[in-house]
């Protein structure tokens, strides 16, 4: 609640600062004529969190790059603010496997926890958009490049999946990996001893910054790219410490939990034991890593929140018919 509150206040003033202040901006308003139009947006995302770290940008955003997809309606109420409803469908992906394979040295501990995770988030957002380049006084006279920032709010429904080891199958006899719920599993004792499941519905801010080329009359060409920091740490389904396994529910919750004993990679089935022989000089290296305190921690609890970054190009078309002049007379 006290996230939800917060993220309220920021946008609030956020939109505060943005309204015309000197009488100058208010007779370009009351000139302008408004204008609305519709818009979609192919992409890619990228995901931050306990599983791709913040303290690694340009990594986390290019390891494991997904795809994105938006609808939009915007209204254009000024010269230079405008107001969008948007909905983005959008996959993220984390592995501890990938994304920490070629540098142990400084991601050991991630590799060894083994997790991984897929998750679509479902996303409806209202933004506002401020334009360094003021319009003209109708759609016609839009500016030529516009470029802009936008600050919003959103609600994101998300369902973090991960794949089950071989021997999990529908059957007793099928023995392919298969994808899985996490949420309802409770991989960190969620839903026992008075343990709440987390949501998965989550509060989101989107802050960007993008650019409009005016390709003609009805039609402007964008690119944007924007971030969303969460009010949850669970769109990866690792946010704390490694239950007691006696508590979980069966033992599908179980493996899922804790996967590092499992000799492969938990999503890509490639072999670990020889790689954490050669850094931890044993040739028992698994049992090491339910030993050593370093390696009992789940998740980065209380660091920071999961979040995510839309990388799109769009194509918008202006709703409002041609403005004629009058005939002079």
């Amino acid at each position: 609640m006290k996230n939800n509150l917060l993220i309220a206040s920021i946008v609030t003033a956020a939109f505060g600062t943005l309204l015309p202040a000197d009488g100058q901006a208010q007779r370009g308003f009351n000139s302008f004529v408004p204008y609305s139009e519709v818009g979609l947006g192919l992409g890619t995302s990228s995901y931050y969190g306990d599983i791709s770290g913040y303290r690694k940008p340009i990594k986390s955003t290019f390891a494991l790059m997904r795809w994105s997809a938006s609808a939009m309606y915007t209204r254009n109420f000024t010269p230079r603010l405008s107001a969008r409803a948007s909905f983005t469908w959008a996959r993220i992906v984390g592995d501890d496997y990938t994304y920490n394979r070629k540098d142990l040295n400084s991601g050991i501990i991630q590799y060894a926890r083994n997790l991984h995770f897929r998750n679509d988030l479902k996303e409806f957002a209202l933004t506002g958009m401020y334009k360094f380049i003021p319009d003209g006084r109708n759609s016609n006279f839009r500016s030529k490049w516009s470029p802009y920032v936008f600050l919003g709010i959103a609600a994101v429904a998300h369902s973090p999946e991960a794949r089950t080891p071989v021997g999990f199958g529908v059957t007793p006899d099928d023995t392919r990996q298969r994808w899985v719920k996490l949420q309802p599993l409770g991989t960190e004792g969620q839903g026992q001893n008075g343990v709440k499941p987390y949501s998965l519905v989550t509060m989101a801010i989107p802050v960007g910054l993008g650019v409009r080329y005016k390709l003609n009359e009805r039609f402007d060409l964008g690119g944007e790219i924007g971030f969303r920091y969460t009010t949850t740490d669970y769109l990866d389904d690792a946010g704390g410490a490694y239950p007691d396994p006696t508590i979980l529910k069966d033992d599908l919750a179980r493996v899922m939990s804790d996967r590092r004993l499992e000799p492969v990679a938990a999503r890509k089935g490639g072999d670990r034991v020889a790689e954490l022989q050669n850094y931890f000089n044993t040739n028992d290296p698994l049992s090491t890593l339910t030993s050593d305190p370093a390696y009992a921690t789940r998740g980065a609890d209380g660091v920071f929140n999961d979040g995510y970054l839309i990388i799109n190009f769009q194509v918008h078309y202006i709703l409002t018919p041609k403005i004629k002049c009058p005939p002079i007379k």
